[in-house]
């Protein structure tokens, strides 16, 4: 039997005859008209609706994701837009910001792509423009001077499993997004990674969202409006106070995502595709996922195995060449984590994880573009996917591994 898996923009057929074979695939939910669902978000929101937030002279900025998260930002812009309209805001009184947190500059065209008509009211997010807003915890919390200079601050977001924040969405987009590197650093630190509650999945008693939650409320994040997606397609949307829609999207996200598996596989198949396929650093979310997620499904020194285009190889932004140059440098997983668990700089805190998830497991990526830039970042390559898996083992494949959660 054969197996298709998400590849770039397309797939991937993988045939694995002589092996075992579990399928991970989650109920999925049912997809939902984004527009329609953005609508009744707006209107019918976690607290005050926008046009009741906002007066006709402010100004706005609205922070939107960037090309590594598949957000209709260009749908939710057009709602939030003609909510704004209906107080008296002015198209020209509003600033749409790429958060790019240290990910790398959006090109004018992925923003036009993205954002469609609205392209031209949007700036990329740029760290070293910052503007302190206040502190937590001894922390400086900074954000982009276009979007700390407005009068309102507005964001879209896609609440989606994610490695620290438990689900992301809600104040990350604007908090990490457009923020500096003060609360990148302090938030993707050993120190709080490490702490117990920091988990996929998780957003109560988690103390990573519960930072990005009081970011929030010193960063003033007055609305937003967010989206959930499974592999059916956007199946929610909400909107309003960011606490509230993150923890309405994260429980419709648990119901259409989550698989109950067994255990003692010895390699885990993982399906990423576009666009976090595009890059290593994006890519390795679906061996952490796996590997440090609620639930191991993999024997000890069992393998993941991830086909993945990486023309981007390592990644071009900031974290991502630094992830390249913590991974490249070590010699072995265990000196690396002990070496990161003293410090990093922001963006090299997926170097931590991986360097974690390596030391009890070996990753596989296959079919890459980009070979050398893998094995120097203490992973495998091959060729193809059964290359990588050897004729017997006992297989858990998970075609959407970083929308599937593991139970």
């Amino acid at each position: 039997m054969a197996y298709q898996l998400p590849f770039g923009e397309g797939s991937i057929t993988v045939a694995l005859p002589d092996c075992p074979v579990t399928v991970a695939e989650p109920a999925g939910g049912t997809a939902v008209d984004v527009r329609s669902a953005a609508e009744r978000a707006v209107a019918n929101p976690h607290g005050p609706r926008l046009a009741e937030r906002v007066d006709p002279g402010d100004t706005v900025s609205i922070v939107v994701t960037d090309v590594t998260r598949a957000t209709p930002d260009d749908v939710l812009l057009d709602v939030l837009l003609a909510e704004l309209e209906r107080a008296g805001v002015v198209r020209e009184q509003v600033t749409v910001v790429i958060g790019l947190g240290l990910h790398r500059p959006m090109a004018d065209d992925e923003i036009e792509a993205a954002l469609g008509e609205h392209a031209d009211l949007a700036v990329n997010h740029d760290p070293e423009r910052t503007v302190e807003v206040g502190t937590i915890d001894g922390c400086p919390i900074a954000l982009f001077e276009p979007v700390a200079l407005t009068d309102v601050v507005c964001s879209t977001g896609m609440v989606e499993p994610h490695q620290y924040a438990g689900f992301s969405g809600g104040a990350k987009t604007a908090v990490i997004g457009a923020g500096g590197e003060s609360q990148i650093r302090y938030t993707h630190g050993p120190e709080l990674l490490g702490r117990d509650g920091v988990r996929l999945g998780r957003i109560e008693d988690n103390p990573f969202r519960a930072f990005l939650d009081r970011a929030g409320d010193v960063a003033g994040i007055e609305f937003c409006c967010n989206v959930t997606h499974s592999p059916a397609g956007i199946v929610g949307a909400s909107a309003g106070d960011p606490r509230a829609v993150v923890a309405d999207l994260a429980a419709t996200a648990r119901e259409a995502l989550s698989v109950d598996v067994g255990g003692g596989y010895d390699a885990v198949l993982a399906g990423v595709g576009a666009p976090k396929d595009a890059n290593l650093y994006q890519t390795t979310r679906a061996a952490t996922y796996v590997i440090l997620g609620a639930h191991n499904p993999l024997r000890p020194g069992g393998r993941v195995v991830i086909p993945a285009q990486l023309p981007e190889g390592a990644g071009e932004g900031t974290g991502e060449r630094r992830f390249y140059d913590w991974l490249s440098a070590a010699s072995d997983p265990d000196a690396l984590y002990r070496e990161m668990s003293e410090g990093y700089e922001p963006g090299a805190q997926r170097a931590f994880v991986v360097a974690r998830a390596l030391r009890d497991h070996d990753v596989w990526i296959t079919d890459s573009e980009t070979p050398d830039v893998v094995e120097d970042c203490l992973m495998h390559h091959a060729d193809t996917v059964a290359d990588a898996i050897e004729p017997g083992s006992d297989v858990l494949v998970v075609p959407d591994a970083l929308n599937t959660l593991l139970v």
